[in-house]
């Protein structure tokens, strides 16, 4: 339980801790907060509150309520939570989800008639909402729950691209949440990928891979796939792999809550500072404006960690340059 709890909280509170960087240069954080220095990290900006988390987990949220409320996955009912939660001006959105979620079409066509027409679908705003849902997939075994994956990153993402690497996630995830080591999970989930993508996750997930090394943004799915990955395998804390992550610069808010998900998955829920979780936060638009807490996202851990899937349906001073953008995904 605590591996879950971890996760979810952990992937919360790197989305927070990034999302005031989001867009900055490299090692932006570590300038702002070196090692040695006593502070408050959690300090918000660039039109974030202090520990606000964003889009990330709120669509995290979303979808894990839906998984709990339906009693599995009802992806009418997930896209249309992700529906009312656009209509409902979050501060920030992934371009190509605003597009698919605002399009007006029905939910088992947007994303393909989005990709059909553009051709880039491969954002990382389907792998950064995915904790919940791995964690609630994650008793079914590798093969189920990589299916799952692409079936609800399909809901907004029409390139398989994203599908995959939000499939690999939740193997990895699945491994962490067993005790083991997620990165042994690695080779058995790439013979689970579609070939035509292997390859570009075979690269970003070698064991001597740097982020350095990417041939697109980390708003990508594979690159932040990676990314997270590296910050997880390089480090031997929640609390380095975190600081790590944002450290990359770019997509800060979106690499970190897909590290600190795996992270917390890995080292518990023990692991992740207290300084980090005290301010955390989840505005929920499209959903009463609800606003959850430190002891929401704790039980909704909880719930999707011992809510199996076959158990049927239940009752129903900081960086503020980054304010204004938007980010592919």
């Amino acid at each position: 339980m605590g591996r879950a709890v971890g996760a979810v909280v952990g992937s919360a509170v790197g989305d927070a801790l990034g999302a005031p960087f989001e867009f900055g240069p490299a090692a932006g954080f570590s300038r702002r907060f070196p090692r040695d220095v006593d502070a408050e990290e959690m300090c918000g900006g660039g039109g974030w509150d202090p520990g606000e988390a964003t889009d990330d987990t709120q669509m995290a949220v979303h979808l894990g309520e839906s998984l709990l409320e339906r009693g599995g996955p009802d992806l009418p009912d997930v896209f249309a939570r992700f529906r009312r939660w656009a209509a409902a001006d979050p501060k920030d959105i992934g371009l190509q989800t605003e597009i698919v979620l605002t399009s007006g079409k029905p939910w088992d066509t947007a994303a393909a008639a989005h990709f059909a027409t553009n051709h880039r679908a491969a954002g990382n705003g389907a792998l950064m909402r995915a904790t919940t849902s791995a964690i609630y997939f994650a008793p079914r075994g590798r093969q189920a729950t990589m299916v799952a994956a692409r079936e609800i990153s399909a809901l907004t993402h029409g390139d398989p691209a994203a599908w995959e690497g939000t499939a690999i996630f939740h193997e990895l995830v699945r491994g962490a949440l067993d005790g083991g080591d997620p990165l042994a999970a690695v080779p058995s989930a790439l013979a689970d990928v579609r070939p035509d993508h292997r390859d570009r996750y075979s690269v970003v997930l070698q064991p001597d891979w740097h982020p350095d090394q990417a041939t697109e943004f980390n708003g990508a799915v594979w690159p932040c796939l990676g990314s997270a990955v590296w910050a997880v395998r390089t480090t031997t804390s929640y609390e380095d792999a975190v600081r790590a992550a944002v450290d990359l610069g770019g997509d800060t808010d979106t690499v970190a809550a897909v590290a600190g998900g795996l992270a917390g998955a890995v080292h518990g829920f023990d692991a992740i500072p207290t300084r980090w979780t005290r301010p955390l936060h989840v505005p929920l638009p499209g959903a009463g404006d609800r606003t959850l807490h430190l002891p929401d996202l704790i039980h909704l851990a909880q719930r999707l960690a011992d809510l199996r899937p076959d158990r049927g349906r239940e009752a129903t001073p900081c960086p503020s340059d980054a304010a204004g953008r938007r980010k592919p995904g």
